[in-house]
């Protein structure tokens, strides 16, 4: 049998796309500059190349041109905006910063960057409308069925009832092992046996006489000399075939598939932060960390001088932590205890501790005490949004406790982070409630986007400051 490496399914369409999207935004520029008279000069050339490198940029990372079939035409939608808005903020920063042009101030301007993305946003929809009709008028169709009746399978099934639009018929599930599914309610439920129409033999015959486009293979990865069989048959039709690997069966941390040479590998557990999206989440940081420091600088001088004031001891606190990968590192804090536990023991503060000062109350009901965690994260030894650092004792003790753990490790420990907006945040005096931090910071590392990090800091703001139960 020959060997092959695994391909992008569409990237010919992907290309097209891109090259729509790209003549969208300088037909745009160039009918508005005409309507409005404007004279050429060398800045616009500039921030047509600029606008166009750095909206695909950001649309190559929000996956703009991946295959949108069997997603909501509103997920489509807010990836294309976000991709222009944030070349258009960034085109901004640049000309702020750098170029400091009255280019953007122009009434003309202000035109193009309103219209351009609702044409790309028309574009997409259209495509999707048309697409979605031709499809319900029986036009672009694929009769498809599935081989072994598993529960990726069921799901499978589910996901085709659920996008009807897309143009996928499903015919039914075929397996050789009908009786033996019969006999064991465990394995699946009694809606996948009703839709068990045959054996392979069957679904050979159906292929061949053209009642199936597509089949889908939904065994456990045990089979595999079951797989290589069943796709050595079907090798003598005409119908497209595919393999679904049941990867449910691990806890997947941002799983992602990579190429060595046609040699295709898939990450089981992987930090989101590779390549350039360690650059981006490094830039906000930085830049983010800086502005929000010089917001504070005043505020924490009076901190400072409150904590002299009220107590004795130092003004700051540092405390050893795990970091990215497991490493320690020392993160600061305001004291707000009359002692310092950093030892291989240390007590969670609780409701009414006699540790906690007056004024250190204050700090730790507000989040106040945890301002010059900002220069951890403008060092990079932290970042801004990410799981909040616990104590090296609690990690030992958690890790042996809570299944996946340390794989919160994969990426820096943050200021503010997914758990804490959504009430997980001070004492976690139960091991349900750090099994509930947990799970918020493992979905933050599955899910990662610098959208989704503007928004835990715009939450933060108005959620994750105060909470009842931080002590």
């Amino acid at each position: 049998m020959a060997q092959g490496k695994i391909r992008r399914y569409d990237s010919k369409i992907n290309a097209i796309s891109r090259f729509i999207d790209t003549s969208i935004i300088l037909l745009t520029f160039f009918a508005i500059a005409d309507l409005f008279n404007i004279e050429w000069e060398a800045i616009y050339i500039w921030t047509l190349l600029f606008s166009v490198m750095l909206f695909n940029f950001f649309a190559e990372s929000q996956d703009v041109y991946r295959s949108w079939r069997g997603t909501n035409l509103s997920e489509e939608i807010r990836t294309v905006l976000f991709s222009w808005l944030t070349a258009i903020f960034t085109l901004l920063l640049i000309n702020l910063f750098i170029v400091k042009s009255i280019l953007y101030e122009q009434p003309f301007m202000a035109a193009w960057i309103v219209l351009t993305p609702i044409e790309l946003i028309s574009w997409h929809a259209i495509v999707r409308m048309i697409l979605g009709f031709t499809r319900a008028k029986g036009f672009n169709t694929r009769k498809v069925a599935i081989i072994g009746a598993t529960s990726i399978g069921s799901r499978l099934e589910k996901a085709f009832a659920d996008m009807e639009w897309s143009g996928f018929r499903f015919v039914g599930y075929y397996d050789d092992r009908i009786k033996r599914y019969e006999n064991n309610e465990q394995e699946v439920t009694e809606d996948i046996t009703q839709n068990i129409v045959g054996d392979i033999d069957t679904l050979l015959a159906d292929c061949r006489k053209g009642a199936i486009d597509t089949v889908y293979i939904t065994l456990a990865l045990a089979a595999e000399h079951r797989i290589k069989d069943i796709t050595e048959k079907l090798a003598d039709t005409t119908a497209s075939v595919y393999l679904v690997p049941d990867l449910y069966i691990f806890n997947l941390l941002n799983s992602r598939w990579v190429d060595y040479q046609g040699i295709t590998a898939i990450s089981i557990f992987e930090t989101p932060f590779s390549g350039l999206d360690s650059t981006v989440k490094r830039v906000e940081d930085v830049v983010l960390s800086a502005l929000i420091l010089c917001f504070i600088a005043i505020p924490m001088i009076f901190i400072a001088i409150g904590i002299k004031l009220t107590s004795k001891g130092p003004v700051f606190f540092k405390q050893t932590r795990y970091g990215m990968a497991g490493e320690k590192i020392k993160v600061w804090k305001f004291r707000s205890m009359t002692v310092m536990d950093n030892g291989d023991k240390v007590s969670q503060a609780t409701k009414g501790d006699a540790r906690i000062t007056p004024f250190g109350a204050f700090l730790r009901q507000t989040s106040l005490d945890e301002l010059p965690q900002f220069f951890n994260a403008f060092s990079g030894s932290m970042s801004i949004i990410g799981p909040r650092p616990h104590a090296v004792a609690h990690n030992e003790e958690y890790r042996r406790k809570i299944h996946g753990y340390m794989l919160r490790h994969k990426v820096k420990p943050g200021i503010s982070g997914l758990a804490q907006i959504n009430g997980f945040r001070g004492e976690t005096d139960t091991i349900e409630k750090m099994e509930g931090r947990i799970r918020y910071d493992l979905k933050y590392i599955q899910t990662w986007s610098l959208a989704l990090d503007l928004k835990i800091i715009f939450l933060t703001i108005f959620k994750g400051f105060k909470d009842k139960n931080a002590y």
